[in-house]
């Protein structure tokens, strides 16, 4: 029980810290050097979200194969034969170890090995189907979900993917709609390419820390124009929480029952053995990478260590607290961040200064105390500080000044528990019981990616939505005056976001540099140094939360719907990144680019004997003309009466205008689009049917 509470204590350090994993930068692509040398069981990304279309279910994506280029034929990127590839679930304290995993097994197929072509007359060469395997006892036993899952091939061009030489699909997004999958328990599965939806400036960052660039170029997406390999689960809620509760029954928005640990792996046998034009393998199944909180091996682990961190799993990582916690106590990045150390010399980090002089009082540079100080003191009594509530891992000795934030946000996640609860409601005490605003606490492991399933989604129509997550959720809870009147428990936009689960929208890199700055320590009333009384939002806070590393949204637009990630980028299309806005330079109309830059759309038309993924006698959306220009024509189609919704959302999935909302007969119907209002940019037309999408325009204007 003691252990536990420890645990817990330190856990609740995280409350705030939780929001940003400390080490920041990119996430973990080629992270540690085994690893980067095999980059089919390399996890790259992490996402684990409540889904605002389908708000009683969470989302969880696992991303591997780094930096694929779209043109990388005549052997495309693929998922592994000789890989389990697993998410893995931790809902309950009282149980050691997972509880629910997911496993993966691909399989591929040479349909016509006489050609050197990936695609050729209907046929394709690597054809690639997987398996999906449940444990519910914590990987003891497994039952098979999916016997036959279908990876779509590769979006190599128009010829291939289009054409009657090829396989003659209507467009890419037909075959990728037509590959999800519903298991025999329920959760729909995807399994294949998408465009990569992290977005970081990599040549800036790995510069000595360039980001925002201070050299004279522009920033430039490093995954600009580059996919990954996506698996997409999406899960009742009910079958996720621990006693298999659905979320209307939960007590609150922030209640404990509903907290899970998500974290990816994939593994290899231990021998392989090649011979001539073939591999065999076996042995014990060793795990080679893992991923739970974005940037941790990345980063924040020393490159001499990066590959033992990766072979064990988060269920280790407390017990290993003497051999990593000396990086998070104070973080390599926190040196950027002083002008006393090396601040000075990456001016791009300027904006973000780390409290030396907190309160007056308190120092969390690297080699300061921090709050250590108060250790045993009357002030932190009945607090996560106090050892004998928590024992001694939040304050474990001097010149570990981020114990207190940084160390704990990977290890337990963060508790609705005093101090780590916004300042608001304090009266200017950053140790009292403030307004809670984020409760993912879950003590059983170390890093993962730990959710609330009972917060709500933020729509991504409100205009508070924000891709900061935490970080946003707690500047409205201190200054917004919907807000900020008192201690009380509130839905705040974007409690939903990173790092409460990570939406595919969020901005991680900036989120966490924010927080090795200390922006958490200061949403908690540990305020920057240039504090003297009266209003905290300070000159040094208000450049750490204006503060963004030069890319700042993704180059293409998510879906609305699942699998949410963008569709792949094709062989054919010419990344030009001189280009200035996000999301290229045109869209994928029928599977291909258009060789000149257009404003066009992805054209879903339900041609005859053709599984898209929709009922094509239901309903079709068309948009002409081709360019779309102003006064288009939007065409639709209903067998029956419907309630019919026609949306205009933007690339980060915000809705720009709606188009019709009423019930109508069934029939076939116009209406003009005047779409000359439209910005640059990527949207999606979306067509809801009695509350369900039901079909999809991508559209791009140029």
């Amino acid at each position: 029980m003691l252990k536990r509470k420890v645990i817990a204590g330190f856990l609740a350090t995280i409350m705030f810290v939780n929001m940003f994993p400390l080490g920041s930068f990119a996430s973990s692509h080629r992270e540690a050097p085994l690893i980067a040398n095999d980059p089919l069981a390399d996890n790259t990304d992490l996402y684990a979200f409540r889904s605002e279309d389908q708000p009683n279910k969470i989302t969880i994506i696992a991303n591997y194969v780094p930096g694929q280029l779209p043109q990388g034929g005549p052997n495309y990127y693929s998922f592994g034969e000789n890989i389990r590839y697993e998410i893995h679930v931790d809902n309950n304290i009282a149980t050691p170890g997972d509880d629910i995993v997911y496993r993966f097994t691909f399989k591929q197929t040479n349909e016509d090995p006489t050609t050197f072509f990936n695609i050729r007359l209907g046929k394709q060469n690597l054809k690639t189907t997987y398996e999906v395997e449940k444990s519910k006892d914590g990987g003891k036993s497994f039952s098979k979900i999916v016997a036959k899952g279908t990876v779509p091939p590769p979006n190599i061009g128009p010829r291939s993917i289009s054409s009657g030489v090829g396989l003659g699909a209507s467009s890419y997004y037909a075959l990728m709609q037509g590959a999800v999958a519903t298991a025999a328990t329920g959760e729909k599965v995807f399994c294949g390419t998408a465009d990569d939806p992290f977005f970081v400036d990599l040549g800036g960052v790995f510069d000595l820390g360039d980001a925002p660039r201070t050299t004279g170029s522009k920033s430039i997406d490093g995954l600009r124009c580059k996919n990954v390999s996506t698996i997409a689960l999406q899960v009742d809620i009910a079958e996720l929480q621990k006693d298999g509760k659905t979320v209307q029954q939960a007590k609150n928005i922030l209640d404990g029952d509903y907290i899970i640990g998500v974290w990816a792996s994939a593994s290899r046998r231990q021998l392989r053995t090649l011979s001539a034009g073939k591999e065999d393998n076996g042995g014990n199944w060793v795990q080679v990478s893992r991923l739970g909180m974005p940037l941790t091996n990345e980063v924040v682990v020393p490159i001499g260590m990066k590959d033992l961190w990766n072979s064990m799993t988060p269920y280790e990582d407390l017990a290993a607290i003497d051999k990593f916690g000396k990086y998070f106590y104070n973080p390599e990045l926190g040196l950027y961040m002083d002008d006393a150390l090396f601040g000075t010399a990456v001016p791009a980090l300027k904006p973000l200064r780390i409290q030396k002089n907190a309160l007056g009082a308190f120092g969390f540079g690297n080699g300061q105390n921090g709050l250590f100080a108060l250790k045993g003191s009357a002030a932190v009594a009945g607090t996560a500080l106090d050892d004998a509530i928590f024992g001694k891992l939040l304050l474990p000795a001097p010149s570990s000044p981020r114990s207190v934030d940084l160390w704990p946000i990977f290890h337990t996640g963060v508790p609705n528990l005093k101090p780590y609860q916004l300042a608001t409601g304090k009266g200017g005490n950053p140790l009292a019981a403030g307004k809670p605003f984020i409760n993912n606490f879950l003590p059983n492991g170390g890093d993962m990616l730990r959710l609330n399933m009972a917060v709500f989604p933020t729509s991504r129509k409100d205009p508070k939505f924000s891709n900061l997550g935490i970080v946003s959720a707690a500047v409205l809870g201190l200054t917004d005056p919907q807000f900020n009147g008192g201690p009380w428990l509130q839905f705040i936009p974007n409690m939903d976001g990173f790092p409460n689960g990570r939406r595919l929208e969020d901005d991680v890199t900036r989120i966490e540099l924010q927080a090795v700055s200390g922006v958490a320590l200061a949403a908690i009333g540990l305020w920057y140094d240039d504090f003297k009384g009266g209003n905290p939002v300070t000159p040094q806070l208000l450049n750490v939360l204006n503060y963004n590393a030069g890319v700042v949204k993704n180059d293409a637009p998510l879906q609305p719907f699942f699998p949410y990630v963008p569709l792949p980028w094709p062989g054919t299309h010419n990344c030009d990144c001189n280009e200035t806005t996000v999301a290229g330079t045109a869209s994928v109309v029928n599977g291909s680019m258009p060789s000149t830059p257009l404003y066009t759309a992805d054209m879903i038309t339900g041609k005859a004997g053709r599984n898209n993924g929709i009922d094509a006698k239901e309903i079709f959306v068309t948009a002409t003309p081709n360019p779309v220009a102003a006064n288009s024509v939007i065409k639709y189609k209903l067998d029956a009466a419907a309630n019919i919704r026609l949306v205009v959302y933007n690339a980060e999935g915000k809705m720009i205008s709606v188009l019709a909302d009423k019930k109508q007969d069934a029939g076939v119907y116009t209406l003009n689009w005047d779409a000359s209002k439209l910005t640059r940019g990527a949207y999606f037309v979306t067509l809801m049917k009695d509350g369900q999408v039901k079909q999809s325009v991508n559209v791009v204007k140029n």
